[in-house]
């Protein structure tokens, strides 16, 4: 599942083409992903001026002139594919039939493309997702951190209000492995597997340390390491594993700078020539956890 770099990078490639501009034509083609589509999803997209963006967690938010909000959540194999209307043809599209506006012009979509949005320049977004478990959603805008997926969530990470004592107030009581508490969206927002073992590791954290040990000192090398991690990503353009690309096309290439992560068996960059036993892989609720056991204690 794209976490918050893979999702504040395509959220930037959203904005740069939509921000600003009406949706002179909406779609879907089908009557629902994970959830059903709002009513009328098309009918209010369309006419709809973009007035900004904004990512919250994993989720991303275009605002409109309408006063609503559209929702955008990738969830695990969604994407969101730009196209301008006389951009050449790239090699990873796939079509499987056609997109037409009310003004005859044609755009060829991706299959399991189940939400198209042209704008005015002719520019065509659409909601590609082969196993729908992404969702969309319209809201008032004024009600967007009240609604029933955002209200939950913690601070952001890379917010000037995410301190040391904020994270500390979070951990503090809490006997879950250090792991599954950066997990918790309620704890932090925005984090997953990848940037939270990679966190862990430069902060010299075990992921199997109880959550409530790490306050104070902790801490205050976790908060930093945590920011560090997610803005390196987000200059990377995200991480690329499976099905996430960005709006473009291109893939990120922070993988290519991980640390721990599915690095089971090879050696960390920190420990000194030869004394590295291998970056070392066990499960933790179901998911793959990977750490240096000899620099994280």
């Amino acid at each position: 599942m794209p976490e918050l770099p893979e999702v504040e990078t395509v959220m930037r490639g959203l904005a740069a083409v939509l921000d600003g501009r009406r949706i002179a034509h909406a779609e879907t083609t089908r009557p629902d992903m994970r959830w059903p589509f709002p009513d009328g999803l098309a009918r209010r997209l369309t006419g709809a001026r973009v007035t900004g963006l904004r990512r919250r967690g994993k989720y991303i938010l275009a605002r409109l002139d309408t006063a609503e909000s559209l929702l955008i959540h990738l969830g695990m194999s969604g994407r969101l594919v730009a196209v301008p209307k006389a951009g050449p043809r790239v090699p990873w599209m796939g079509p499987t039939g056609r997109f037409s506006d009310a003004r005859g012009h044609n755009n060829p979509p991706e299959a399991h493309e189940h939400l198209a949005m042209e704008t005015e320049d002719g520019t065509r977004i659409g909601f590609v997702d082969p196993r729908r478990f992404g969702c969309v959603d319209l809201m008032p805008t004024a009600d967007e951190d009240r609604h029933r997926l955002l209200r939950g969530l913690g601070p952001e990470p890379l917010d000037g209000a995410f301190t040391p004592a904020v994270l500390s107030a979070a951990l503090a009581g809490k006997r879950t492995p250090m792991k599954a508490a950066l997990l918790d969206q309620g704890v932090v927002a925005g984090l997953g597997n990848i940037y939270v073992a990679e966190a862990l590791f430069r902060a010299g954290i075990s992921p199997r340390r109880l959550a409530h040990s790490c306050v104070g000192k902790r801490a205050e090398k976790l908060v930093p390491a945590i920011k560090a991690v997610l803005e390196e990503a987000i200059g990377a353009g995200g991480s690329s594993l499976r099905d996430y690309v960005r709006a473009d096309g291109e893939l990120g290439r922070f993988q290519d700078r991980f640390a721990v992560y599915d690095r089971e068996g090879q050696p960390c960059p920190l420990c000194p020539g030869g004394s590295c036993p291998g970056v070392r892989r066990i499960v933790q609720s179901g998911r793959s956890t990977f750490y240096c056991p000899r620099t994280q204690r």
